[in-house]
């Protein structure tokens, strides 16, 4: 309930409605009772990273044109491969995404955007709209509703601990004193989920590495399953709320698939489930595991996987990671529990395990443990890394999740690339450019039912062809210093 005490979100309290009922003029009695002095559109530019648009809050009048209106921007800086003649592009606000900014000088409200051409009607090639029209698409399809959320990891980078040293590899869900970055993973916590962004948790990550002048401790915020228009932006968000919140600590954050030759490089698996009239599609009432409809969501997967990698490895380092990551995806395929495919289904209790663990941990209670609203049980993608652009990524699952779902040859191959039939597997690319040929192959897949324009395949594939990071693969083996100095390159991705 809007009113709920457990709501962190100060204008879902304030105005009594959830988020997606917010209107304009919400929004301007949340600005005056809240005494917000500034309104910042944000929006995401090509590189994947929010941009900001500052409007000084000087007049209530003002102040409803902004909201209501939006603004012009210059699509040529924004957007690779848009010419400047004709390059003014509408950012207008999604009213639903407002939040109270927890930094800057000035209190601020701030409103993702979504961008229009010149016309009025959606831009074809912004990445929020890319992802709207793969999530449309899929349902009026399928009838189902692609849900997802992403598993973020991180690198906190900052001065030795001469009292308690890292340890090599030991940081999975470590406490502090041996945890280096809790205070930064309780904050970004609480940002986040103050401005509307379901998480169910954050911990250490296994990767720590310890350098003569420097230590580098790994992270992971895990998200909550909402539709993958949602989950990609709340992935964009949490990278800005993790850099700003480290940077004020004097840390350095990184989601740089790679950061060194001696630790773990940071993925970003995503979950997915499909959900049809509030129910998961996923598995079926009282089932001990995953349906039909389970398999083929698999299948849609590893059948697309190689083009997917197009828009979830986007840099040389990512291929690094595939090679050297001791959980990194070993071949195209699937397994329950199987941490060495690319696809895996994790444990979701399933049956009557619940009720049972609850007893034993709780002996002489009987109280029931509720149910979900929806199955817990998801299907995770272990391909992507922090270098992703996660609205074409988590489009170009939505897509590989309609054609698995619609292609009669699905359970088949499901069954073919199981981890437990035999251990002889198709590779993923190994290099961008091996990367940008197998989306080039699949590329009518992506662009059908105009979900993927071509101008943005077009954009992508020269993306991932300009660095020639094959070459650059092959040197890297031979030579730390060229190593280090591609590390450098893809520092800060995303």
């Amino acid at each position: 309930m809007p009113h709920d005490v457990f709501t962190p979100h100060p204008l879902v309290r304030l105005l009594g409605k959830p988020s997606a009922a917010f209107t304009c003029a919400d929004l301007v009695e949340a600005v005056a009772q809240l005494e917000l002095q500034q309104v910042n559109l944000r929006y995401l530019g090509g590189d994947g990273r929010l941009k900001t648009l500052a409007f000084p809050v000087d007049s209530r009048e003002h102040l409803v044109e902004v909201l209501a209106r939006g603004e012009r921007v210059d699509g040529s800086s924004i957007f690779e491969g848009t010419g400047a003649a004709t390059s003014d592009v509408y950012v207008v606000p999604r009213h639903r995404t407002a939040f109270v900014n927890p930094f800057g000088e000035r209190p601020s409200l701030d409103v993702l955007c979504s961008f229009y051409d010149e016309d009025g009607a959606p831009l074809a090639y912004a990445g929020e709209q890319v992802v709207r029209r793969a999530a449309e698409s899929l349902t009026r399809e399928t009838g189902m509703v692609l849900e997802a959320f992403g598993e973020l990891e991180y690198y906190l980078v900052g001065d030795v601990d001469a009292l308690f040293p890292v340890e090599q590899e030991r940081g999975y869900q470590e406490s502090t004193p041996f945890s280096k970055g809790q205070r930064v993973r309780e904050q970004v916590l609480g940002h986040l989920t103050a401005m509307g962004v379901r998480l169910k948790y954050a911990h250490g990550e296994v990767g720590n590495i310890k350098e003569p002048d420097r230590q580098l401790v790994q992270h992971e915020i895990e998200l909550w399953p909402v539709p993958v228009e949602e989950a990609a932006d709340a992935l964009v968000l949490a990278k800005w709320v993790v850099r700003e919140v480290a940077h004020a600590h004097g840390l350095e954050a990184t989601f740089a698939p790679s950061v060194s030759s001696d630790g773990a490089g940071s993925g970003l698996h995503v979950h997915s489930r499909l959900v049809r009239d509030g129910a998961s599609a996923i598995v079926d009432p009282d089932a001990e595991a995953i349906n039909d409809t389970a398999r083929r969501l698999v299948a849609g997967y590893l059948a697309t996987s190689r083009a997917l990698t197009a828009f979830g490895n986007t840099v040389a380092t990512s291929y690094l990671r595939f090679a050297e990551g001791d959980e990194s995806p070993e071949g195209i395929c699937w397994g329950e529990t199987d941490r060495t495919g690319l696809v895996r289904v994790p444990l979701a209790w399933l049956g009557g395990v619940v009720e049972g663990m609850a007893t034993h941990a709780n002996p002489g209670t009987d109280n029931p443990v509720p149910a979900p609203a929806i199955h817990p049980q998801t299907v995770e993608l272990r391909l992507a890394d922090g270098s992703a652009d996660v609205h074409l990524l988590l489009a170009g699952m939505a897509v590989a999740a309609r054609h698995g779902l619609t292609d009669p040859d699905s359970l088949e191959l499901a069954e073919r690339l199981r981890t437990d039939d035999h251990d002889d597997f198709e590779q993923l690319p190994r290099s961008c450019a091996e990367s940008a040929d197998a989306l080039e192959a699949q590329r009518t897949l992506f662009e059908a039912d105009g979900v993927f324009p071509a101008e943005v395949v077009d954009a992508v594939l020269a993306r991932l062809r300009s660095d020639e990071d094959a070459a650059l693969v092959k040197k890297m083996v031979r030579s730390d210093d060229a190593r280090a100095e591609l590390v450098r390159r893809h520092w800060h991705v995303g």
